[in-house]
């Protein structure tokens, strides 16, 4: 299969098949990536997953009734590939107009395809709505630093400008920004998120790591790639001990895309924020 990200269906008109179609998934091969960012897929310097949340997900029940739930599927960080957002949009419209006897043959049905395309185990969880309204909303721990009155003007991605602060004071602590925002590497369409840093260590500087964060305005990249990218910044520039990055992507589509990478064995959150 030719995985160059010029065959994919981004940025192309695609027909919507709604029956289904487990050729429609689209991988993309994770190892150029790591290559280009001086990582070695033996011996990655993170572990994590990357979870999507579905919700527009859709089938018909054995007599041909309609059926609306919702969908988590969890991918390891170190599957061999990513699977491009849109031709994960199609793959679920297809199952719009297909029989299935029940939620558990959905179920078996994705967690089959996607592994085979992730060249990994994915694991999947299929969720009634009423099950999804009992989940509610969550709300971060830790300290939001995008009240700081600073002033930006890079918007280029500039890994020099998260620091250390000058106290050598070493401290535990979580802190978030919601003005995450990064470009598609084919369309140019922006993605909306909240970055989430866990860390123990040097203190970080927050004017620095805000300054950072803005810097991403105008990257591009996928959303997997840009959370690696900031954990190996922060872990190059800032040398803590222990360090978790996330990213709560706001939906598009149905489907929000929340990477996780951490050195610490820090348990992955997915817990739905507001923008979600």
């Amino acid at each position: 299969m030719n995985t160059s990200l010029e065959a994919s269906p981004l940025g192309k008109h695609s027909d919507y098949v709604a029956e289904y179609d487990a050729n429609l998934l689209f991988p993309i091969p994770r190892a150029p990536k790591w290559e280009a960012n001086g990582l070695v897929a033996a011996s990655l310097p993170f572990t994590g997953v990357d979870i999507w949340n579905a919700y527009e997900l859709s089938w018909l029940n054995h007599r041909g009734k309609p059926v609306v739930a919702a969908g988590v599927f969890t991918i390891p960080c170190d599957s061999e590939c990513i699977i491009e957002s849109k031709s994960f949009k199609l793959y679920l419209n297809s199952f719009n107009q297909s029989r299935f006897e029940s939620a558990a043959d959905v179920q078996a049905t994705m967690a089959r395809d996607l592994s085979r395309a992730a060249g990994a185990q994915v694991r999947v969880e299929i969720l009634s709505i009423n099950a999804l309204e009992q989940r509610g909303l969550a709300v971060l721990q830790g300290e939001c630093i995008d009240e700081l009155d600073i002033a930006i003007d890079t918007y280029q991605l500039d890994s020099s400008l998260v620091q250390p602060s000058t106290d050598d004071e070493r401290v535990s602590e979580t802190l978030y920004s919601h003005l995450l925002k990064s470009n598609c590497p084919v369309t140019g369409q922006p993605d909306w998120g909240t970055l989430v840093i866990d860390y123990r260590g040097p203190r970080i500087d927050r004017e620095s790591l805000l300054k950072y964060i803005c810097s991403m305005r105008q990257h591009q990249d996928f959303h997997e790639q840009c959370v690696e990218r900031v954990f190996l910044d922060i872990l190059a520039q800032c040398r803590p001990e222990a360090l978790t990055v996330g990213a709560r992507y706001v939906r598009r589509g149905g489907l929000d895309i929340n990477p996780w990478r951490t050195n610490c064995g820090k348990a992955s959150d997915n817990g739905r924020l507001a923008r979600q």
